[in-house]
């Protein structure tokens, strides 16, 4: 039997080292279906229950793994359905492949079944995306879009007419330019490093500095040695975005933890208060939490040029690796014998974590959200990876969840939507299927559905839902950002630990603080995969690290305004603050 293209499609995909492939079946894609089912045994097909899931796990394998993730969908509403798990990746700069099917080449805008012209709608969420327009053209495109990907960081996306898609490639399809073996799947790596005379600017920018404050994001996950040996030798607080909550572990003396609405106090003070801020891999996006510009000097380490000056404007951009940028820096620094900016952040720190001990070992009921995620960090392994969901479980996650040497963290960072956490964890156990993978999610966020995906692939993922029959963050925003009554974030409550086991798996309820640890240990050490839906009070707010007076106006007018729950938001917010202030 001839080789088709979708056969041509699978090989080179093996040629550039896809062994999974994340998506869910359908008729515009049934030949590449069956050149995945002929090579089972290589590229394994992981059926989800719905494609934005299949998305959300290319991009979550991505991060995890560094390698290609690779998701797949059929015609029409199959391939739309991608769309948000691909802005995930896109927005946090992940190698993400999408492959979609097309109805029959000459049917295209002829307004027949599930005529949708994907390419021209993958424009915006792609930097590479092409229409397959022939057997003989899949090698050609399927190499440079894994190469697109892998080496710019992006989304690359390739659709096939279903009929194209189950053509034998003959010699005679090849047009005469178009010579056969002519692309390769060598992927091109550089050294990735600055110029000397840059690497010189910015060591004496950082030696002239007085208060320096570190900024570090996604792009120093693997660079925490070196990070904190710059933090050593210039006496400097690291402060981390979200997505760079992994790249130094938070018992570490230089971190500060996270910064912005959900961050730490001492994290917020330290860019408030520096003359000198080093960025490294980031863009975090809040530019509100930045020093002022003109109040510090700055240098950025960056990998993507167009990115240098993005957030704060720098005097020098070292364009390079993180990890190799920060070595090659490291020699031209001097010891700063004055460590007082340091000690400052590290007493701060210790004012902070006493502060969210109290609140996460509260025995009062309902239980405080912060308990959950408290018992849970102490009992993660020490290579466990943690998937969150965005809400105000991301809040919990941030300040009450570790992470400690060896263990991976993330989340939606630049996108910010509901519903990952499950997928990610997904992909994280089908990436490392003998490490403990945890997924921490909102009632409000988690793509429920996808547990049934858990249970089908006997896959032991543990997830850990908050419950409050709310959407919080929404609430929370309504009022202190609004100054509005709550008004369409109620839910109605679901009982997921029945909802597990009437999937096939295990399910645990915990509300009552004095027996959360114990479950949670429970849970963590049960076979296969479990969801424990944690009841918590629905009024305890995610408060900033440091609120501001027109937050708090906002906060009083909307108690004014008509708030329906204001007598028991008063009272948890006032019995917050008299333990914060006894």
């Amino acid at each position: 039997m001839a080789e088709t293209a979708a056969d041509v499609l699978i090989e080179t995909l093996e040629d550039w080292g896809v062994d999974v492939v994340f998506g869910l079946p359908g008729d515009g894609i049934n030949a590449i279906m069956e050149a995945l089912r002929t090579r089972r045994d290589r590229v394994r097909f992981v059926q989800v229950r719905h494609e934005e899931a299949a998305a959300f796990m290319a991009c979550a394998y991505a991060k995890f793994t560094g390698r290609l993730g690779v998701c797949l969908a059929t015609s029409g509403p199959g391939g739309i359905h991608l769309l948000n798990g691909l802005y995930d990746a896109k927005l946090d700069g992940q190698p993400v492949l999408a492959i979609t099917g097309m109805t029959y080449h000459d049917l295209v805008d002829t307004y027949t079944q599930q005529d949708v012209q994907l390419d021209r709608v993958f424009v915006d969420v792609a930097k590479y995306n092409a229409r397959v327009m022939g057997p003989t053209h899949v090698e050609n495109v399927t190499d440079l879009a894994c190469r697109t990907a892998l080496t710019y960081h992006g989304v690359s996306h390739i659709t096939l007419p279903v009929d194209v898609q189950e053509m034998p490639v003959t010699r005679k399809r090849r047009s005469k330019r178009n010579v056969a073996g002519h692309t390769s799947d060598v992927r091109a790596r550089s050294a990735r490093l600055p110029a000397e005379d840059d690497l010189r600017r910015a060591a004496a920018i950082l030696n002239d500095g007085g208060k320096i404050a570190i900024l570090a994001g996604q792009g120093a996950l693997h660079a925490s040695e070196a990070l904190e040996q710059i933090a050593e030798t210039l006496g400097a607080p690291i402060v981390k975005a979200l997505l760079g909550k992994a790249a130094i572990p938070d018992d570490s003396p230089y971190t500060t933890g996270t910064v912005g609405l959900l961050g730490t106090r001492p994290s917020q003070e330290a860019l408030e208060e520096c003359d000198t801020l080093l960025m490294v891999g980031t863009s975090f996006p809040y530019i509100e939490y930045y020093p002022r510009p003109g109040q510090a000097r700055g240098v950025q380490i960056e990998l993507d040029p167009m990115r240098v000056g993005l957030r704060y404007p720098v005097e020098v951009g070292l364009v390079g690796d993180s990890r190799r940028t920060l070595e090659a820096l490291l020699p031209l620094l001097a010891h700063k014998a004055d460590r007082g900016f340091l000690h400052e952040a590290q007493e701060g720190m210790r004012t902070w974590n006493a502060l969210m001990l109290e609140r996460a070992t509260r025995r009062d009921r309902p239980m405080k959200p912060q308990v959950i995620a408290h018992e849970l960090g102490q009992r993660l392994a020490p290579d466990a990876i943690v998937a969150c969901d965005s809400g105000t479980i991301t809040t919990w996650w941030a300040r009450h969840i570790p992470a400690r040497r060896g263990q991976m963290h993330s989340v939606s960072g630049n996108l910010a939507t509901m519903a990952n956490a499950l997928p990610y964890a997904i992909a994280a156990q089908v990436a490392y299927p003998d490490r403990q993978v945890v997924a921490f999610a909102g009632d409000g966020g988690l793509l429920m559905a996808e547990f049934a995906t858990c249970v089908k692939y006997r896959l032991p993922v543990k997830i850990f839902v908050v419950k409050n029959d709310t959407l919080g963050q929404i609430k929370w925003e309504q009022m202190v950002f609004l100054g509005n009554p709550e008004y369409g974030c109620d839910l109605h409550p679901i009982d997921f630990a029945a909802f597990a086991r009437a999937c096939g798996g295990t399910g645990f309820t915990i509300d009552d603080p004095a027996q959360c640890g114990a479950i949670v240990e429970q849970a963590l050490a049960a076979p296969g995969p479990v969801i424990v839906e944690a009841v918590v009070d629905p009024f305890e707010p995610p408060l900033p690290a440091k609120i501001t007076l027109d937050q708090a106006t906002k906060f009083a007018t909307s108690l004014i305004r008509g708030e329906p729950n204001r007598e028991k938001i008063a009272l948890t917010v006032l019995g917050d603050r008299v333990r914060e202030l006894v």
